[in-house]
This record gives C-alpha cells, structure tokens and sequence, in this order.
C-alpha cells in the first residue's frame, strides 16, 4: 500500500481517527509520518499494542480525578500490575477487578458515562409469573399474526394453549 501523502513510499504506519462521529484511516510512510511529528519508534510501539490495549491504556492514564492503586502493587492473586492491565487492556483474574477498582471505576466512568449498571436486569428462575407472562406476549403476538396471514390451523391452536395458560395461572 502507497503512503497517502507522497503516493511513492510503502506506507508503514497506519492512523485510525474518530472525528465527528465518522472513523478516519491515514497510511503514511515513515518520512510522511515524521513531517506529521509522528517518530517512526512511535510508530513500532502503537503497531506492537493491540487497538484494544491501546485505547484503553489512553482511557486509563492516571488524571487529577482517578486516583490509582500504586503501580508497584499487583494483583495478590495473579500478579498483573497496573502498567500490565495498561499495556494488555484486560485484567488477570477475577480478582483483579477488586484490586483496580479505583482504576476501572474511573475508567467505566469515561466510557459508560456511568461506574453503574443500567440495562437489563437477570431474572432469576423463580420469576415464573414474568416468564408465563412473557410466553403469554409472545403467543398473542403470533396468534394475531397468523390470524393476518390466514393460518387458521396455527391460530387455532395458538389460541387453545393461550386459553390453558390463562386458566392454569
């Protein structure tokens, strides 16, 4: 692949940018990229570091509002330390996320927007009125469908076991 800039050169170092929402990918080859301000040893360590890794080592650089476990601390379990979840973008063991919690709260707040969970709630097996409520949701919704598409036979029976859940519950 030829540099963008110069389209003489094999480009070697290649930049990805989110701007306005639209993702950006920019192939330079090394003298391109230093007349950018980009060093080519740069270069080699953002190719070495998986995206992941790299994102989230930017994400969890210590600011003035995260306050970080001391960088020479690991994990009592594992032994990954701080500069280690940095550099792989993931943790070693459960435990890990006791052990950062400073460090992932921080860092679920920058991404998420929220240290807290705000989706959908597990609901356990003893839920059955919200299980045969849904399943009930479900089978009105497939009766009228085949009611539209004329599928009698189908809607028949869809209705007959509608009319046994109900009775049942």
């Amino acid at each position: 692949m030829l540099c963008d800039d110069c389209q003489k050169q094999e480009a070697e170092v290649h930049l990805t940018s989110i701007e306005a929402e639209e993702m950006r990918s920019v192939h330079l080859c090394v003298s391109c990229a230093n007349q950018r301000g980009i060093s080519a040893e740069a270069a080699e360590t953002v190719a070495d570091t998986p995206p992941l890794a790299d994102f989230l080592g930017q994400l969890g650089s210590p600011g003035p509002q995260t306050p970080i476990s001391d960088p020479s601390e690991p994990c009592p379990f594992c032994g990954i330390s701080a500069a280690d979840f940095r550099k792989a973008g993931r943790v070693g063991c459960s435990q890990c996320y006791v052990h950062f919690e400073t460090q992932l709260r921080g860092l679920l707040r920058r991404i998420h927007g929220s240290s807290q969970h705000a989706g959908k709630l597990y609901l356990s097996e003893a839920s059955d009125i919200t299980d045969r409520l849904g399943q009930l949701s479900s089978m009105r919704r497939r009766l009228k469908r085949a009611i539209e598409t004329e599928d009698f036979e189908t809607a028949a029976e869809l209705r007959d076991r509608i009319h046994d859940m109900e009775t049942q519950g």
